[in-house]
């Protein structure tokens, strides 16, 4: 019998978010880059944004892993953060995170960081709870 705290199973749960920003002076550090914390928020958001449209449920972040900071990401960029749900564990899933840079004249994109998080997701009660198995 169904556990009514259970959302409905999907086959077609998307694995994938992807968001994009614009740097603006007050996302920079002196050197007028991207601040570090900045790009680790907009990874943390979009590995939660992938792994509860996957899950389908309240999750939260248990751990960031090995983040590179590659490549500088300048003022006046397009960033592009792409989140893929790659690891389903009984409770957590492990969403890999990249930033994309864009120059907006050229059109030209590079990778500049990395990064892998672990999110748990939670029931009702804020208990961690099963979520489905990656497909196929």
């Amino acid at each position: 019998m169904p556990r009514s705290d259970l959302p409905p199973a999907t086959a077609s749960a998307p694995i994938e978010a992807r968001l994009q920003e614009i740097v603006f002076p007050d996302h920079t550090n002196h050197l007028g880059t991207l601040f570090g914390g900045q790009a680790l928020a907009w990874m943390d958001k979009a590995a939660f944004i992938a792994a509860t449209r996957y899950s389908r449920r309240t999750v939260v972040t248990a751990r960031s892993e090995q983040v590179d900071f590659r490549l500088p990401i300048r003022q006046g960029q397009l960033v592009e953060t792409i989140a893929r749900v790659v690891e389903v564990g009984r409770t957590s899933m492990q969403v890999d995170v990249e930033l994309v840079a864009e120059d907006l004249l050229s059109g030209e994109r590079e990778t500049c960081t990395r990064g892998r998080f672990v999110m748990i997701a939670l029931d009702s009660r804020g208990r961690p709870v099963a979520v489905d198995p990656l497909p196929g």
